[in-house]
């Protein structure tokens, strides 16, 4: 990348401060060690993970782009992309000049590995990890407090453990678990971040053992991105339809790198289903779109994209101007630029709000 010829498109295009709600950053098992247990660690070299589905040949993303990420996002000192805090921190941080950054590290995290103990113990390192080696080191960054999220017991002690520490800006789930996350066995995770003042991000992808269509495993990576959406949709009906949010009116729920012009049709959807059938949940007292729209925060990337302008400000006005955060996605391959991903038709207003003011009010940001 060429800094020095992009570098004015800032003056240019934007002034405003950003909030970035999605950046990778990875760690390799030899950089969570110091916050492993000995026993543990010798478990990870001799067995390593066991999760519930898992590419055991080959790896689940294209060949040209390694690591899901940026060609140019390599560090010239070694390890993989968003490994090295000084390149990324020149690359990303400083480059869009990011306000703050939310830290939603995937790989590994131990999130859905078949042996729950295996999971908490590295759900601990990565936080542990994320704390000491980025945001101690980087005040623009916060942590997201990763939870073995089959094991609810376990995630509200590392929730309870994070609980009031202002290192960490939500509790992160993976969007394919192994049930539909309105079921009641996820409801002390919920419990636990609603009491803990913290909102819940549900990344795309996850270890659930489980085809993410109806009809069994997908053939194409193609279609792995396109039915991200889908489970999402599940996910959000399975919450509202269970009365998660009857339950916990605080709840709030930020839905990460799921796309959103899907959204306006699943709200029209569940509202008139539920309007015939509303007798079989009485314990859903409002139309579903309401708490849609009360309860869901989404991100910008992968940012929509349409022939006609005007329909995607029409699907984001619906949504609601205040529940739209900026996420780039940072280092990975369908990143978003900063500069150039908002749609040019949108107000200064508008623009201040996605890019920054509606983060700062949902993550209590000073």
């Amino acid at each position: 990348m060429n800094m020095e010829l992009k570098q004015p498109l800032r003056t240019a295009k934007t002034k405003l401060a950003i909030v970035d709600c999605d950046i990778h950053p990875r760690a390799m098992l030899e950089d969570v060690r110091p916050y492993l247990t000995n026993p543990w660690w010798d478990y990870l070299q001799t067995y390593g993970l066991r999760p519930r589905h898992g590419h055991v040949k080959g790896y689940p993303f294209p060949k040209p782009t390694p690591l899901a990420s940026r060609r140019d996002s390599w560090p010239p000192t070694g390890g993989p992309p968003a490994s090295d805090l000084d390149f990324t921190r020149e690359q990303h941080l400083d480059f869009y000049g990011i306000e703050t950054g939310i830290l939603n590290p995937l790989q590994p995290s131990g999130q859905g590995d078949q042996n729950p103990e295996v999971s908490a113990a590295l759900a601990f390192a990565i936080n542990e990890w994320q704390v000491a080696d980025w945001v101690r080191r980087e005040p623009r960054l916060k942590a997201s407090v990763v939870v073995p999220y089959e094991d609810a017991a376990a995630s509200v002690t590392e929730i309870r453990r994070r609980a009031g520490n202002r290192d960490f800006a939500h509790v992160l789930l993976l969007s394919r678990t192994g049930e539909a996350l309105g079921r009641r066995r996820y409801w002390p995770i919920y419990q636990a971040a609603v009491e803990a003042g913290l909102p819940v991000g549900i990344h795309v992808f996850g270890y659930s053992g489980w085809a993410m269509t109806g009809t069994g495993w997908p053939s194409f990576y193609l279609e792995e991105g396109i039915e991200n959406a889908t489970t999402t949709q599940q996910l959000i009906t399975s919450m509202i339809m269970e009365g998660v949010f009857e339950r916990y009116p605080d709840l709030k729920v930020v839905l990460i790198e799921t796309g959103f012009a899907w959204l306006p049709a699943l709200g029209w959807r569940l509202d008139k289903h539920w309007e015939r059938m509303r007798d079989e949940v009485p314990h859903v007292k409002r139309p579903p779109s309401e708490y849609l729209r009360e309860h869901f925060w989404v991100s910008t990337q992968p940012m929509e994209e349409t022939d006609k302008p005007d329909e995607l400000i029409d699907v984001m006005e619906w949504i609601g101007f205040d529940r739209l955060l900026f996420a780039s996605d940072y280092p990975h391959w369908d990143f978003d630029d900063p500069f150039l991903s908002l749609p040019p038709s949108l107000s200064d207003a508008r623009r201040r709000a996605i890019y920054a003011d509606n983060a700062r009010a949902l993550y209590r940001l000073a």
